[in-house]
């Protein structure tokens, strides 16, 4: 079954390209992107078979495409603040959560170790994959296509870290929005779904306000599900 992994990446390789909204002249740089080192060394291939140039690529364009979309927004803030802002958007776990809300995780190519040791769900192979698909973009259709991707994926991300509330506790964020809003309002939060076996379960959640539902959420934990129902209404209500 593992043999069959690279042929079944290329294969869903279109897939991935409409979540990122971006359609490759070249595909063997989406492949590059997506081939962890892991794999390339169990498969004795060179070291530039395996992502981490792109890697370096796409650090350093996330880096300017972020940094310069908040200094539009913010015209009046000093250089710490955006410095700050930015850290927070492009950081491990922001990348890692992007990766997981395109399902990057089901496309890396890993070698048996990693993909037995949890790989696919690892922070930093999710977002060093993150990294190496924008540096392949920008190789495949330069810095424009490039900022068009990041904006979409990253613009909530942008948002909330602007607004300082990135990595907050969405569910305490979402009870202060709605005390302002009602007097007394009641919020449940509800698991419609737990998928998969014990060991890797997902799981979705809705959140429900004065018995309406106002959005829902996926996670690895209840926990987890439930943050992301809460920030889904968040976002909804700043929009």
């Amino acid at each position: 079954m593992r043999e069959n992994r690279e042929e079944n990446t290329r294969r869903d390789l279109e897939s991935l390209e409409k979540k990122l909204g971006y359609t490759f002249h070249d595909q063997s740089l989406l492949v590059n992107a997506l081939t962890h080192s892991s794999y390339a060394s169990e498969k004795g291939r060179s070291y530039r078979d395996n992502n981490e140039r792109l890697e370096f690529i796409g650090d350093a364009y996330l880096d300017a495409i972020v940094g310069s979309k908040i200094y539009d927004i913010v015209p009046d803030k000093h250089e710490g603040f955006l410095s700050k802002t930015r850290a927070a958007v492009v950081c491990e776990r922001s990348l890692a959560e992007i990766a997981r809300e395109i399902g990057l995780g089901e496309y890396i190519l890993l070698g048996h170790g990693e993909e037995t040791g949890g790989g696919r769900d690892k922070d930093s192979i999710l977002a060093d994959g993150v990294e190496a698909v924008i540096g392949a973009i920008f190789k495949d259709g330069g810095y424009d296509s490039a900022s068009s991707v990041v904006l979409d994926l990253f613009g909530d991300h942008i948002r909330l870290a602007i607004q300082g509330k990135l990595y907050k506790d969405y569910k305490t964020t979402l009870q202060e929005m709605l005390q302002e809003k009602y007097r007394n309002p009641e919020i449940q939060y509800v698991i419609l779904e737990e998928k998969g076996p014990d060991h890797d379960k997902t799981f979705t959640a809705e959140v429900r306000v004065n018995g309406r539902a106002m959005g829902t959420g996926l996670g690895r934990s209840k926990k987890e599900a439930q943050q992301a129902a809460a920030r889904q209404v968040i976002l909804k209500g700043e929009n």
